[in-house]
């Protein structure tokens, strides 16, 4: 893969006509001159002097929006919950009984220390004026964003708060692969480390000014930044951690699926402010991305249906919530660079292709990826951000449509593989290091007696 360093190239200065006029003499004629003939006979008007040049207006300063401030705000907290409650039942109705809450205190943790660690750090790594690989310091603790400041016709501090939610949810979408086995101290650590030197600067490439971005990388709400980049990294942490005790030997059936599809469903809604939010506005832009994120997800639940009732003879209730996420998955990089029939198309491709990332694949990685946290997220963002070149659709882009879709189409293959490689890399890095201070798994009898008790002290009765 070759690679492109390239640097972002900051806005030039404004050009604007500066030179002083000096004052005209009012006792000068205005229009023309007029001159004698020798003779004194003729007369004969001088040229006439040169118009002054009009005025350039100054370019239009940004002013803040109150609808599209408003809409951001709501998606805010539409992202929030997905992850908190949405992510936390979903995944927390997964697991066996004796390892409910220590999956839900997985999400809980993300909202907490990504919270704490984004407006210290990750923001200005992400989004500061940085080079093509990383941002700056210039915004660490948010110095410098006054409550005028403004991204767009939003408020920056806004802008902080909406991309810390994706940072949130990016970090938990990881605990899917790590659930029932791994150290809660160990978690809070990788978590801390993971999304200031991993998902930071892989925000960078993509939307910061980064090189991937530069190139022309189209992410519209994060299929690279977010899926790909946790689903690898949930896909090397179990490969790190281990198979759980029992597996293929013992019963490991959800002990609750009431829990996950509340989850899935709370995770649904959610994403309209996931994908729509990305628009940074009340515009066409949110709407169609509404439109296509809902059309996606109901394909592709439709999809895995009907695929796993070819399959295995019956339609789950879980497998519709799984197509379901699977489908908002791979439209996310595509939500707002799609019609309804592209958005539709990369449905059902979707739900077919995780399907088999969740049962064919997976058995051939052979990783104990618990609650297939890469085959939904890790594959879904593959399949969606190589989909989304072959869709991107003119009628929706305009003029900022690819115009080569073979060229687009590397594009998004090299982002692929740069985030993959990136984010495989750094978390097996990271979770190494851990490994040898502390450990990241816990003791067999702690693992038997169930995570609830041996790492809360707590239990359902």
């Amino acid at each position: 893969m070759k690679k492109i360093l390239l640097a972002l190239s900051l806005s030039g200065a404004l050009l604007g006509g500066s030179a002083a006029w000096a004052e005209q003499v009012a006792a000068a004629p205005a229009s023309s001159e007029i001159a004698a003939a020798a003779d004194g006979a003729a007369l004969v008007p001088a040229a006439e002097a040169p118009a002054a040049a009009a005025p350039v207006p100054a370019a239009e300063e940004p002013k803040l929006d109150s609808g599209d401030t408003a809409w951001i705000l709501v998606s805010t907290a539409l992202v929030l919950l997905m992850t908190i409650p949405g992510l936390a039942l979903f995944y927390g109705g997964m697991v066996r009984k004796k390892n409910v809450l220590s999956t839900m205190a997985h999400s809980f943790a993300a909202a907490a220390i990504v919270s704490i660690t984004w407006v210290a750090v990750g923001y200005t790594l992400a989004f500061g004026e940085g080079n093509a690989f990383i941002g700056g310091l210039d915004k660490l603790m948010l110095a410098g964003i006054t409550t005028d400041a403004l991204t767009g016709t939003i408020p920056e501090i806004l802008f902080v708060i909406f991309q810390m939610t994706f940072a949130i949810i990016t970090v938990a979408i990881i605990t899917g692969s790590i659930a029932e086995r791994m150290k809660f101290g160990a978690f809070v650590a990788f978590i801390t480390v993971w999304s200031v030197v991993v998902y930071a600067p892989v925000t960078h490439w993509v939307w910061g000014g980064g090189w991937l971005g530069s190139d022309g990388a189209l992410d519209f709400a994060g299929g690279t930044v977010v899926h790909i980049n946790s689903g690898v990294a949930g896909l090397v942490a179990a490969y790190m951690l281990g198979k759980r005790m029992g597996l293929g030997r013992e019963s490991m059936a959800p002990h609750n699926l009431t829990l996950t599809v509340i989850g899935a469903s709370l995770v649904w809604v959610g994403w309209f402010g996931f994908n729509g939010g990305s628009a940074l506005g009340a515009n066409g832009s949110a709407g169609y991305a509404l439109v296509a994120t809902q059309v996606a997800a109901a394909a592709a639940a439709a999809a895995w249906l009907i695929t796993e009732k070819v399959v295995r003879g019956k339609s789950s209730v879980l497998g519709g919530a799984s197509g379901a996420v699977a489908g908002l998955v791979v439209i996310t990089p595509a939500a707002g660079f799609v019609t309804v029939g592209g958005a539709m198309a990369m449905g059902l491709i979707g739900g077919v292709v995780c399907f088999w990332g969740i049962t064919a694949l997976k058995r051939a990685l052979k990783a104990d990826d618990s609650l297939d946290a890469f085959g939904l997220h890790g594959v879904g963002g593959i399949v969606g951000a190589i989909l989304t070149a072959f869709f991107a659709s003119p009628f929706i882009m305009g003029d900022k449509a690819p115009a080569d879709v073979m060229h687009q189409l590397w594009v998004q293959v090299e982002g692929v593989l740069a985030t993959a490689a990136y984010s495989a890399v750094l978390t097996f890095v990271i979770l190494k290091v851990i490994d040898l201070a502390i450990g990241i798994r816990v003791g067999s009898d702690d693992e038997r007696m169930g995570l609830d008790l041996s790492q809360h002290g707590e239990r359902i009765e």
